[in-house]
């Protein structure tokens, strides 16, 4: 029950960090949904990070890996939102930012979990 309680509480943080990201960075004139990536590029960072300590020496505990890494960054990254918004970028025909928005997801999210990675080493 307590992992679970763990879970609850990272998750519902994350959540709130990531709509507060979201309703100052993502603005329909731009195209590009920056709240929605920055919360996704940090939290893949954050991960990394918290991997990386987890899997060095056991600097942290199972309990904090699950309060940060499956529930905080669980709760503040989102793939239903990027995905819907690749979805309103495609109906409006917007391609170009859909091709930079999803590539740069990708790309700098994957590089983000390498660069909290090789930081804790």
């Amino acid at each position: 029950m307590k992992q679970i309680f763990l879970v609850f509480i990272g998750g519902g943080t994350g959540s709130i960090a990531r709509y507060l990201i979201s309703r100052y960075l993502n603005n329909s004139s731009t195209g590009i949904p920056y709240g929605t990536l920055t919360a996704n590029v940090l939290g893949s960072l954050l991960i990394g990070i918290i991997l990386g300590l987890s899997l060095k020496n056991n600097i942290l505990s199972q309990n904090t890996v699950l309060l940060l890494a499956t529930g905080f960054c669980g709760g503040f990254t989102t793939f239903s939102t990027f995905a819907y918004e690749n979805h309103v970028l495609l109906k409006s025909g917007d391609f170009i930012n859909f091709i930079l928005y999803t590539t740069g997801s990708l790309v700098i999210g994957l590089l983000f979990v390498f660069l909290g990675m090789f930081i804790t080493k």
